[in-house]
Formats: structure tokens, sequence, C-alpha cells
């Protein structure tokens, strides 16, 4: 094999093997310059666009044994975004990227060792972002513990009126 072909996959297995999640998209009529500016968006996000021919793929994946489920994703032209961190993100960028353009399609991918199918990524995309979900958690967790502090302080205060009416009513004595 030639070295040039040999450099193309190893940088796709280095990319593969060292990312959280790997997502296969359709690029299927997106200029260079549509894909330019998707990686610029996603580059804050820890995550990188590839393009290469499938065969490539298909030959990095199977070089450390993750071609399980995916090579079904690998037909057509397959851009391969891959990266670490929060795939939720991710996927909601390339959704919009989608809505925006009509051009991107995802096939597929792995999140850790889970393989999922373009709908399995759709759901994600759907998924609110960390901070919301932290706080509804936060909300859910709390609900309980305010209205016991509710409760208490109800408490209190009828014993506070019952104790003043008993002080007015020995005043008025």
């Amino acid at each position: 094999m030639r070295p040039e072909k040999q450099a193309i996959i190893g940088q796709i297995s280095k990319d593969i093997e060292d990312a959280d999640y790997v997502i296969f998209a359709d690029y299927s009529g997106l200029s260079v310059e549509k894909i330019t500016n998707l990686r610029s968006i996603l580059r804050p996000l820890n995550t990188r666009v590839g393009v290469a021919k499938n065969r490539y793929i298909k030959r990095s994946l199977g070089e450390f044994g993750a071609d399980e489920g995916i090579s079904s994703f690998l037909k057509g032209p397959t851009a391969v975004i891959s990266g670490r961190g929060e795939v939720t993100e991710v996927a909601r960028v390339l959704a919009k990227f989608r809505k925006e353009n009509d051009l991107l399609s995802m096939k597929g991918g792995r999140v850790e060792d889970d393989v999922m199918s373009a709908d399995d990524m759709a759901m994600m995309a759907a998924i609110p972002p960390r901070p919301i979900m932290l706080g509804k958690f936060v909300g859910t967790v709390a609900a309980p513990l305010v209205q016991l502090v509710g409760v208490f302080n109800q408490k209190v205060s009828s014993l506070l009126y019952v104790l003043k009416a008993i002080e007015e009513k020995k005043n008025k004595e």
C-alpha cells in the first residue's frame, strides 16, 4: 500500500481511537466552503470532521476492532465526525446545520462502545443542553425539600400566632 494511503488510514484510526464518539454523515452536495464552515463550527467543541473513502474508514475501524455494526453506515459519501466531550451538543449542531443547509444527514455512529443509528442520533439532538438538564434534576431533587421547609415554616408561624393571641388575651385581662 502506498505511504499516502497508509497515512490517511493512520489519521482516521487515530481520530476514531482517541474519540468518545464517532458520527458518520452523508455529505452529498456540500461544497468545500460549507464543509469548512462546519469544521469551524465544530472546532470549539473538540470535534474533527474528516472525509475519506469508505474502504479507508473500514480498514481503520478494523485495525482496532471497532467495525462491528458500523460498516452498515459506510455507504455513499461519508464524513467522519469524531471528538471528545458532549456528543449531544455536537448532534444539536449537526441537526441545526442540516436544517440550514438541507444537505448533511447523519447515518449513525458510535458513542463510547455503543453503536447508534441515525434515529438515535436525532434523539440525542433533541436532548436539552447539560446545564438545563442539571437544573431540572436539581429542581426535582429540591422540590420535596422546599415543600418540607414550607410546612415547617407554616407550623412555626401557627405557633407564633397562638402565642401572640395568648399574649394579647393576657394583656386585656
